[in-house]
């Protein structure tokens, strides 16, 4: 746990996980419970552009076209998380900053500025089958081939670059559990810090 580094600083709280574990649900969940007083930031928003053919990592999808790998933390543009990470983190609006991705544990930029790490953990058949439900229901994909991805790509990539950041977690939390026990679990973990003022970062922009 890194802790705080000054008094305007809004902690942050990273949330990792594989794909469909459960970390959005939970990241969303206490958004939702506390939506006042949270920032919300998802990874997801920051892949460089698809058709970026010079940033990013680029892999071969079952369907036989090259496309952007969403499951590699080389796709994500860590220059424009950092900006969003430090812009909530001191713009005084919140008293807890959630960061919650796939990466949110193996990128150290993102890592390194977390108060508190949360990862959610979900057996690898739960997790894929509610990806596959959720490409069927969301993209009408062909449930063969997310499942040809996954076994080419998908299944590496989670045990190279996301399973590892759980032994960096300060709280593992079960990703089977109903989002009422995750966050019970979660405010465990971060205390208080809901419950406090919000601290104004101009207040001290002059001392600091």
């Amino acid at each position: 746990m890194t802790g705080v580094t000054n008094r305007w600083r809004t902690p942050v709280l990273a949330v990792a996980g594989g794909t469909a574990s459960g970390k959005s649900t939970l990241a969303e969940a206490l958004s939702l419970h506390h939506h006042d007083t949270i920032g919300l930031i998802h990874l997801d928003d920051y892949y460089v552009p698809a058709h970026d053919t010079v940033r990013g990592v680029r892999t071969v999808s079952a369907s036989g076209s090259e496309v952007l790998d969403w499951n590699h933390p080389g796709s994500i543009d860590e220059l424009a998380v950092v900006a969003a990470i430090e812009a909530a983190a001191t713009s005084g609006r919140h008293r807890l900053v959630v960061v919650e991705g796939l990466f949110a544990l193996t990128l150290p930029s993102v890592a390194n500025r977390a108060t508190w790490r949360v990862y959610v953990d979900t057996p690898d058949d739960i997790r894929l089958a509610r990806k596959i439900l959720r490409k069927i229901d969301v993209q009408r994909q062909d449930p063969r081939l997310s499942l040809l991805n996954y076994l080419e790509t998908g299944r590496e990539r989670h045990a190279a670059h996301v399973a590892p950041s759980r032994a960096l977690a300060d709280l593992v939390v079960d990703g089977t559990a109903d989002e009422f026990r995750m966050i019970a679990e979660v405010m465990m973990l971060i205390g208080p810090v809901l419950a406090d003022p919000v601290l104004d970062a101009s207040a001290f922009s002059e001392t600091a």
